[in-house]
């Protein structure tokens, strides 16, 4: 099965020498370190105790999820997504397939207007639930645990309004949830209302969610196809399986050798409005797995073309403390071209005749070739469609990458011990209010 993306790192080793050099033995030397840890991945997936490969196998679940999706968007304008972190990026990533929240095309896929409410805020919620027409309205709700304090406020206080609005009686057609198997407040929720219940799966983190149905629901509901996101996804774990060299494990043993380098921030710098979402699920992805025991590295991400005129200049002379992955869908002849004598008449000759997507690609090459002349590591990444097999791959790509660079750290990838620890003294200070 074939991947729909490829990576290059010709521009992975641009100094030698000097003290933030990374070399092709610092590399070396950590695909070798990976081996028994991909040896073992990969019997583990044979034996069925991957989830991340299982998950990219199933299709019953999608099955399942049809209908709940229909009735999401029956006599639908908006639909609200609650969901916070892992319960919501990924899903962002996936809209933005469709161009949402990009510049102008705002909330609206097909005729329905999409709102993420991921970040808990007062005044903007208030403003949501007095300006939405809540007869028209739908809420699907997202928590792997069913605990999310941020979420079930939000679920909670739309009842109210609902019930404010005269919709009492009918709650149970305004709101899906999606949760793990298990008693926990947001099914008991859903059971309270009536509402439909969509299970979690039990051995996936939230930020390891996206292809499972926080992904795929959502999915559904912006007209794509989920089952293809899953079929790029199984495409990565084909050399993986077969004990090949591995465009993830090549990324893991990049980003270690590069921090043993001196390199303390990834940065992830896709071009295009498009992948702008992808960009911050990526950043809590890496940011929440090695952050651990004094381990890890920073995640940043930034976006091109505009980040060439507010981050590039620190990234090219500032201190070399960062390695690089530009990311970008294939551009050339995209867009509209402007008229090649008028071009010329003001002086702009040589953009006479280009499409816009033109431009976007050589300023892809030349930022990657830039950062490396300067002797920072570049790894470019490119996918010849951004559709649902490029991100499904990538998705899955970034996970195991992801991985495998905290088992070469030696820190857990799945958990989270500090988060937890200020989630459960906001509860305390809650409940000590009450």
């Amino acid at each position: 099965m074939s991947h729909p993306y490829t990576t290059d790192l010709r521009h992975a080793f641009p100094a030698q020498t000097g003290a933030h050099a990374l070399t092709h033995d610092a590399f070396d030397a950590q695909q070798a370190a990976l081996k028994p840890i991909l040896a073992a991945l990969a019997e583990s997936a044979r034996s069925g105790g991957q989830p991340l490969y299982e998950i990219s196998r199933r299709r019953d679940d999608i099955e399942a999820a049809r209908p709940v999706a229909a009735a999401l968007l029956n006599n639908t304008t908006d639909l609200c997504i609650l969901g916070t972190g892992g319960s919501s990026l990924g899903a962002q990533a996936v809209a933005q397939l469709k161009g949402w929240r990009t510049p102008g095309v705002a909330d609206r896929i097909g005729g329905t207007r999409f709102h993420f409410f991921d970040n808990l805020d007062g005044a903007t919620w208030s403003a949501a639930l007095s300006s939405l027409d809540l007869k028209t309205t739908r809420f699907l709700v997202v928590s792997k645990s069913g605990g999310t304090g941020e979420t079930l406020m939000q679920a909670l206080s739309a009842v109210e309004a609902l019930k404010g609005a005269g919709g009492g009686k009918y709650l149970k057609h305004h709101f899906a949830v999606l949760t793990e198997p298990t008693d926990n407040p947001a099914r008991r929720f859903a059971a309270e209302i009536g509402a439909p219940t969509l299970d979690h799966p039990l051995d996936i983190g939230g930020r390891y969610a996206v292809l499972t149905l926080v992904g795929a629901l959502p999915a559904l509901l912006f007209g794509l196809d989920p089952v293809k996101m899953r079929e790029g996804a199984e495409s990565v774990w084909s050399h993986i399986l077969a004990g090949e060299p591995s465009a993830p494990a090549e990324g893991a043993a990049l980003a270690i050798a590069a921090a043993g380098t001196g390199h303390g921030e990834l940065v992830l710098m896709p071009y295009g409005d498009r992948f702008e979402r992808f960009g911050a699920w990526w950043r809590q992805l890496w940011a929440e797995s090695v952050g651990k025991e004094g381990k890890g590295q920073a995640a940043s991400a930034a976006l091109g073309p505009v980040d060439q005129h507010s981050q590039l200049q620190l990234y090219l002379d500032g201190p070399n403390v960062r390695a690089f992955t530009v990311l970008s869908a294939a551009a050339e002849a995209s867009g509209p071209r402007p008229d090649p004598a008028f071009a010329e008449k003001i002086g702009a000759a040589y953009l006479g005749g280009k499409a816009l997507g033109d431009l976007v690609a050589a300023q892809t090459r030349a930022t990657a070739e830039t950062l490396a002349r300067r002797g920072r590591p570049v790894r470019t990444m490119s996918v010849k469609t951004w559709d649902e097999r490029a991100i499904g791959a990538l998705f899955m790509h970034f996970m195991l990458e992801t991985i495998l660079s905290a088992r070469l750290m030696g820190v857990d990838p799945l958990d989270q011990p500090a988060v937890e620890e200020g989630k459960k003294l906001a509860r305390a200070y809650l409940a000590a209010e009450g």
